[in-house]
């Protein structure tokens, strides 16, 4: 029986039923970059000072102003003017008939504004009207701070467990009814955090949206490298991960055309059930078909995309006898399917490495580098364009040189780049700043190019799971990435980039066990990936070679 590979020459490697479906699958990954950073726009804390209840009594007697009321009654930083308190109130009784309308500390006889205690807010806080986030939502400022990094902690636990389980559920279900699924759960999550009564119930929701957002994402990434030629997977991989930053890039300028979280939540999250659409845009994939000798159903399929690329199919094809299902063929996908065999189990771990070391450098210079300072809707803009480069450079290199190189020298310069940039003087701020941006160009190749790679090194019946599974070590590394920088930067602030360049080389020399997969067909079966661990790809080749032959 002839491999998907050998039938996609004659029906088309790229075609237009192709190219079609890969746009189509593209877009879930502009709404899941919404997802994993939103949290920036949706978490940002906006000016804000104690509430009290007698000022609020005294701002409607005198007619102040938000910008009159924090000038009169709210404690100045250090004495500097124009910084205020966020979590100290003055400790006076408001309710003072001896208060003034023009300067009301100035006819208090029993405190002097140099001498007045200060103490923690008692009744919440005011905050800054002209935009709301969760923060202003559910207080979470001062003592509560810690809880926005919770809720992107959350996220990422969501991400680990939809990594996990509709991974799990594409290569035994389908692709196509995970992400159907997901896409439907993405967007009733998100909907429901909209609207989440408090905050125990926004965490619940938020996990939710990992959970879907991740299946959305890795299965539709799957189906996408699955219906085209070995010599395509490069680009639709590479072009895949542009509309991830697309969406980084097109997110500031949502935000800052919308102030309220709630109506930017859902704004980002309604789009969403527009892809239900695609139970009639988008076929389930043939290959993970005729893995589960569903033969009928992947030959139908065959015929569509032949149609729509201008091709028929072959009459070999059509009069292929349909194998009765073999019970050992169609045994469930496992996780320890991806120890079982030397070759599965090393690739395995090298690649949760990988994973977990992309996520936690990734993150951590992110939120170290601070590209631009000021406007945050500006210099978030700015640090999506910089990913930009990182593609073009790999379409441009990855097909020259393969997989394996380009991959290990991304680490290298990020490591590298991370180790130089701790041991620059402060006084050499463009030079810190450039070799930062270099580390960030490098890691994020290295996180792109471990897409691809990943899905190339397993199996059909393993593969969504395989992806998955890996891939959950960078939803990990991104639960420890802000933990790992400011428990660091606490004892040195130069310390995290030490870290981040030891593991980055690390792992730069650890994938170069890899084996290369640069125009190599997918591997359909277990033996495939043990074949081509050992090196043995020409020989992969002739077998396929020898099976095309024998269909003829």
């Amino acid at each position: 029986m002839p491999t998907f590979d050998e039938l996609l020459v004659d029906i088309g490697e790229f075609g237009s039923y192709q190219k079609r479906v890969f746009l189509l699958t593209c877009v879930p990954g502009i709404l899941f970059s919404f997802v994993f950073v939103g949290i920036v726009f949706l978490g940002d804390t906006p000016a804000h000072w104690c509430r009290s209840p007698a000022v609020d009594e005294i701002r409607e007697k005198c007619g102040w102003t938000w910008e009159e009321e924090r000038n009169f009654t709210v404690p100045q930083l250090n004495g500097a003017e124009g910084s205020f308190s966020q979590c100290e109130q003055y400790d006076i009784h408001w309710n003072s008939t001896d208060l003034s309308c023009g300067k009301p500390l100035s006819q208090s006889t029993n405190y002097s504004t140099d001498g007045i205690h200060l103490t923690p807010c008692k009744n919440g806080w005011n905050f800054d009207t002209s935009r709301t986030t969760i923060v202003s939502e559910y207080d979470l400022v001062c003592e509560h701070a810690w809880k926005v990094d919770l809720t992107q902690a959350f996220l990422n636990v969501g991400l680990l467990i939809g990594a996990v389980v509709i991974g799990y559920g594409a290569d035994r279900f389908g692709r196509k009814l995970c992400i159907l699924i997901s896409v439907f759960g993405l967007g009733v999550s998100g909907v429901a955090m909209a609207f989440s009564p408090n905050y125990i119930m926004l965490l619940l929701f938020r996990t939710i949206q990992g959970v879907f957002g991740k299946g959305a994402w890795m299965a539709s990434f799957v189906l996408v490298t699955e219906i085209v030629g070995s010599s395509h997977r490069r680009v639709v991989s590479i072009v895949a991960q542009i509309f991830f930053t697309f969406g980084v890039v097109i997110l500031p300028g949502i935000a800052y055309l919308i102030p309220s979280w709630k109506a930017l939540q859902l704004t980002i999250t309604l789009p969403t059930f527009i892809l239900l659409i695609y139970f009639w845009l988008i076929p389930e994939s043939p290959r993970w078909l005729l893995n589960r000798q569903k033969i009928k159903e992947a030959l139908k399929i065959a015929a569509d995309i032949a149609k729509h690329n201008g091709r028929s199919l072959p009459e070999k094809y059509r009069e292929m006898k349909l194998l009765e299902p073999n019970p050992e063929d169609l045994s469930n996908p496992s996780f320890l399917d991806l120890f079982r065999t030397s070759q599965m189990r090393k690739q395995t771990f090298i690649l949760m490495y990988a994973w977990f070391t992309s996520a936690v450098v990734y993150q951590g210079l992110i939120m170290r580098l601070g590209i631009v300072g000021g406007n945050l809707y500006l210099g978030f803009f700015i640090s999506g364009i910089v990913e930009l480069p990182a593609a073009f450079i790999i379409l441009l290199t990855i097909d020259r040189v393969g997989r394996r190189l380009p991959f290990a020298t991304a680490n290298i310069v990020a490591g590298v780049a991370c180790l130089i940039t701790a041991l620059i003087p402060e006084d050499i701020n463009w030079l810190k700043t450039t070799l930062a941006v270099i580390g960030r160009l490098g890691i994020t190749m290295a996180y792109e190019i471990v897409y691809l790679v990943n899905s190339e090194l397993y199996p059909t019946s393993l593969r969504n799971l395989g992806v998955s599974a890996c891939s959950s070590l960078s939803d990990v590394g991104g639960i420890l990435a802000p933990f790992l920088l400011y428990r660091l930067a606490s004892v040195w602030l130069e310390l995290p980039l030490i870290l981040y360049g030891v593991i980055a080389l690390l792992c730069g020399g650890l994938v170069m066990l890899l084996p290369e997969t640069n125009g190599i067909d997918l591997p359909e079966t277990v033996q495939d990936v043990e074949t081509l661990g050992r090196g043995h790809k020409v020989q992969v080749k002739r077998n396929k070679s020898k099976t095309r032959d024998s269909c003829i």
